[in-house]
């Protein structure tokens, strides 16, 4: 009955932890570029008391063996990069990625943080930069005298000068790794590169796989209301039913040690 009390409460801290995880989804569902997570559960160390194909006789085995649980543990969290709903914005700057891909920006420290938010701004230097001020790579400068900016689809920049004339400022690129699942979460809307991710490739928007670039839309989070609060509900069932097994286990214990009396 031990057993039953801790792998209870093993199941308790592991539906606490998917509410974790759902509660940060939908905190998340008006996150640009925001991907939902999910939580994944293995179950922990079985005990043998009786093996299965023991010899009981000459020419006989068990077919089963009697084994015992100890409960269960989270795994895991799987982000999952489904494309979410992609809103018109008409802001000339906002970029929605139509596939796969991530953008480049460099971070405070040096190193290449990437992101599915294609909300950029335009900063006091012309730099295209994220909402936080961080340069997008390739960087790309607006001049000063630029009347309208236009970014095609497959990543070209360029603007209307006061003159009438256009001139190209270079193009956006977009990377994709084998693995997304594997980047580590920053925060801000930025993942980093981890030895799981596997290194980014770079390539064009519309070009072997890589999504295209629609400007003057922006991918919101693939976070599904209505699917999270079944979840939630799913978990909320699990942890009560495993407190009524604590509560079981301890009501058969008092029983026991009443025997003595």
């Amino acid at each position: 009955m031990l057993v039953s009390l801790y792998s209870s409460a093993t199941g308790m801290n592991a539906e606490q932890r998917k509410l974790d995880i759902i509660a940060n989804n939908l905190a998340n569902v008006d996150t640009t570029g925001f991907k939902r997570q999910r939580a994944e559960f293995q179950d922990l160390l079985y005990q043998a008391v009786k093996e299965a194909g023991t010899p009981t006789a000459q020419d006989s085995t068990l077919p089963t063996g009697l084994y015992v649980g100890h409960g269960t543990r989270m795994a895991a969290t799987h982000r999952i990069f489904s494309i979410g709903n992609i809103e018109q914005t008409g802001n000339s700057t906002d970029l929605a990625i139509m596939g796969d891909g991530f953008f480049q920006v460099q971070q405070q420290d040096g190193r290449i943080g990437y992101t599915r938010d294609g909300a950029l701004k335009i900063d006091a230097l012309g730099r295209l930069v994220t909402s936080n001020g961080l340069l997008t790579i390739p960087n790309i400068v607006v001049p000063e005298n630029a009347t309208g900016i236009n970014i095609s689809p497959d990543g070209i920049v360029s603007v209307q000068l006061g003159d009438g004339g256009i001139q190209n400022l270079g193009n956006i690129t977009l990377v994709r790794f084998i693995n997304p699942s594997g980047l580590k979460p920053l925060g801000n809307n930025l993942y980093q590169e981890t030895p799981a991710s596997g290194e980014p490739v770079e390539g064009i928007p519309g070009q072997d796989g890589y999504g295209l670039l629609e400007q003057e839309h922006l991918e919101k989070s693939n976070v599904e209301v209505v699917k999270e609060m079944v979840e939630m509900i799913v978990a909320q069932r699990a942890y009560d039913i495993n407190s009524k097994s604590i509560t079981t286990a301890d009501e058969m214990l008092r029983t026991v040690a009443g025997l003595k009396r």
